[in-house]
C-alpha cells in the first residue's frame, strides 16, 4: 500500500527547522518530500496541524517478552515509538541454556512477568528470530552481560577464571554475530555486578571489534555514581568500545544539582576522544525491583539463596545494617529511606493491597518496623514486588536532556498493577510537558532526541531521519495537544494527540486506534 501524508509539517529529525510538506510512501520507504501533488492509487492522510516525524527510537526497554506475547502492545506504539532496544541492564532471555533460563524466569518476573509461552529459543539469533514472527515494533537486542555470567559462572560472587573468561567472550562474540547491537551490564543486579573492571574491558574488546556499543548500568547512581560513570568510561577507554550511558541519571539527594559535575565528566570523555552517548527517561522516579534494594551479597547465589537469607537471624541482622546504617550497594550505596519505596507491582495477589502505598506507610498501617515490613514482603512475594523509587531532581533531570549528546529511553517496566507511567508515557511528556510547557528543549531539537540521535547510536542509516530511501517508520502528532495520557495513578493510559503510526509504510495506529497489523521485525546489527 502506498500512503501519502499531505499537509504536515515535516519535522525530519536532524534539528532543522520544521516546513510545510506532503510525504510519499511506497513500499515502505519514503520516496518524496514536499509538494507531491496527487498521486494516483495511494492512500491520503490529511494532517493539516499534525507534525510528521520519524518513529520515536526507545533506546531503554524492558519489553522482552511483551513483543513476544503482546501483539498489540500499546504501551509502545500508541506513543509513537516505531524501534526498541532490549536487553537491557545486563539481564534478559539469550543466551541461556535450560539451567539459567529457569533461574532468569523467577528473576526477572519482576521486570516482564512470568507469562506462559513456548520458551523454544536460547541463542541470541534463535531470540531474533521469534521476534520475527510478527510483532508491533522494530527490536534492537544488546547481549546482556549478566545472563553470560550466569550462564557461564553461576550467580556466585567469584572472579571469573581464565577459561570462564574465555567462554564468554566466545558467547559476546556469537550474540554479536547473531546481530546484536552492543553488549548491556547491570551492576547493582546480581550475577553481573560480581564483574570486576578488569573482566568487563576483555567483554567490550569484543564488542568493540565487531563495531557495537556498550550500554552499562553502573555501579550506584547515588553516593557512588561519580566513581561509578568514571569507572564505565575507563572501560571504554581500554577497550576501544563506544559507551553509551542508559538511563543516565544523578538521584538521590546526595546528588541534588549536581548533574553539571556528571556532565563535565561526559564532556572531559568526549574531548579524550571516546565515543559517548547517554539517554534519560523524563521523570523524576526510579523504578525497580525491591529485592534490588538488598547488599549484594545477601542475593549471591540467585533467588533461591537470597530467599534462605531472609528467615537466617544473622543474615537479617546484617542486611538491616548495610540498608539502615551503611548504604547497601543496593541502595546504591544510600541509607535506605523506607518512604520513598512505594510498591508498583506484586506477584503474589494476596498482596496486592499494598499497591501504591510505600514501606513507611505499610508498616505505619501495621504498626511493624519498616524493615520487618520490607523482608515480609520479600519473602511473601517471592522477590517478585516492582517498586517506584522517589529520589530524582528536577534540576538535573533538566540539565541531563539539554546535553548534545543525549537521547530518549523510558526504561519502563510493563507488569504490575501500577507500573511506572514512562512506560506508556516518555516520549509524548517529553514532547508535551518539557517542550510546549516547559519550553526546556525545542521542538525540533526534541524530536532529534528521540529519533536521529539513537537512529545513530544505533547505526541505523536509514531510519531515524525523514529523507527520500528511508524506511517509512514515522509518527504524526498534534504539537498542540501531545500528552502523556499515563499518569502515576493510572499509568496505562495511552498518550494524547497521536493519531498515527506507521510502521514501514504499515500503519499501526490510526485516527488514534491500533489497527492490527504487526509488521514489527528484528533489527540486526551490521545487516541493514
Amino acid at each position: 500500500m502506498n500512503l501519502l501524508v499531505r499537509g504536515a509539517t515535516l519535522v525530519d529529525g536532524t534539528g532543522a527547522l520544521g516546513r510545510r510538506g506532503d510525504a510519499l510512501v511506497v513500499d515502505g520507504r519514503i520516496a518524496e518530500l514536499g509538494d507531491v501533488g496527487t498521486t494516483a492509487g495511494a492512500r491520503v492522510l490529511e494532517a493539516d496541524g499534525l507534525v510528521l516525524a520519524p518513529g520515536f527510537i526507545d533506546l531503554h526497554a524492558h519489553s522482552d517478552l511483551a513483543v513476544l506475547t503482546d501483539p498489540e502492545h500499546l504501551a509502545k506504539t500508541t506513543q509513537g515509538v516505531t524501534t526498541e532496544v532490549l536487553g537491557q541492564d545486563g539481564l534478559s532471555y539469550a543466551p541461556v541454556d535450560d539451567a539459567a533460563l529457569a533461574v532468569l524466569r523467577e528473576q526477572l518476573a519482576g521486570w516482564n512477568g512470568v507469562p506462559d509461552l513456548d520458551w523454544d529459543w536460547r541463542t541470541v539469533g534463535e531470540y531474533l528470530d521469534r521476534v520475527d514472527r510478527g510483532t508491533a515494533v522494530n527490536v534492537a537486542y544488546l547481549v546482556p552481560q549478566g545472563t553470560v555470567r550466569l550462564l557461564v559462572v553461576g550467580a556466585d560472587d567469584r572472579p571469573a577464571s581464565p577459561a570462564e573468561l574465555d567462554r564468554m567472550r566466545g558467547l559476546v562474540a556469537a550474540g554479536m554475530a547473531d546481530g546484536a547491537f552492543g553488549m548491556s551490564s547491570g551492576l547493582t543486579y546480581v550475577p553481573g555486578m560480581f564483574a570486576d573492571t578488569a573482566e568487563l574491558v576483555a567483554l567490550c574488546e569484543v564488542v568493540a571489534r565487531a563495531g557495537g556499543f556498550y550500554a552499562p548500568h553502573q555501579r550506584s547512581y547515588g553516593r557512588g555514581a561519580l566513581a561509578a560513570y568514571a569507572e564505565v568510561v575507563d572501560v571504554a577507554r581500554r577497550s576501544g568500545v563506544a559507551l553509551h550511558l542508559t538511563h543516565a541519571t544523578m538521584n538521590f539527594a546526595v546528588n541534588a544539582g549536581r548533574a553539571g559535575e556528571f556532565l563535565a565528566l561526559v564532556d572531559a570523555a568526549s574531548a579524550e576522544g571516546i565515543d559517548v552517548t547517554l539517554d534519560t527517561y523524563p521523570y523524576l522516579p526510579g523504578s525497580t525491583t525491591l529485592a534490588a534494594v538488598l547488599p549484594s551479597w545477601a542475593s549471591a547465589g540467585g533467588p533461591a539463596a537470597a530467599l534462605d537469607r531472609l528467615v537466617d537471624p544473622e543474615a537479617l541482622r546484617r542486611i538491616r545494617y548495610a540498608l539502615e546504617v551503611e548504604g547497601s550497594d543496593g541502595c546504591h550505596g544510600v541509607v535506605a529511606d523506607w518512604s520513598t519505596l512505594q510498591v508498583s507491582g506484586v506477584r503474589n495477589p494476596e498482596l496486592s493491597g499494598l499497591v501504591g502505598s510505600t514501606m513507611s506507610e505499610v508498616a505505619a498501617q501495621r504498626g511493624a518496623d519498616p524493615f520487618d515490613v520490607f523482608v515480609d514482603v520479600l519473602r511473601r512475594d517471592r522477590l517478585g514486588t516492582t517498586i517506584l523509587q522517589h529520589v530524582g531532581h528536577e534540576e538535573n533531570v533538566r540539565a541531563i536532556m539539554r546535553h548534545p549528546q543525549h537521547a530518549g529511553g523510558s526504561d519502563g517496566l510493563l507488569v504490575g498493577a501500577r507500573p511506572h507511567p514512562r512506560a506508556w508515557g516518555t516520549f509524548p511528556h517529553y514532547l508535551g510537558h518539557y517542550v510546549r510547557e516547559e519550553g526546556v528543549l525545542g521542538l525540533e531539537e526534541c524530536v532529534a532526541h528521540l529519533t536521529s540521535r539513537p537512529a545513530r547510536r544505533l547505526g541505523l542509516t536509514d531510519r531515524g531521519v525523514l529523507r527520500p530511501g528511508t524506511v517509512a517508520d514515522l509518527v504524526l502528532f498534534d504539537p498542540a495537544t501531545v500528552a502523556a495520557g499515563a499518569t502515576f495513578e493510572e499509568p496505562r493510559r495511552p498518550a494524547v494527540g497521536i493519531p498515527h503510526v506507521v510502521l514501514g509504510g504499515v500503519p499501526v495506529v490510526e485516527d488514534g486506534v491500533r489497527t492490527d497489523a504487526v509488521p514489527g521485525r528484528s533489527l540486526r546489527h551490521g545487516r541493514g
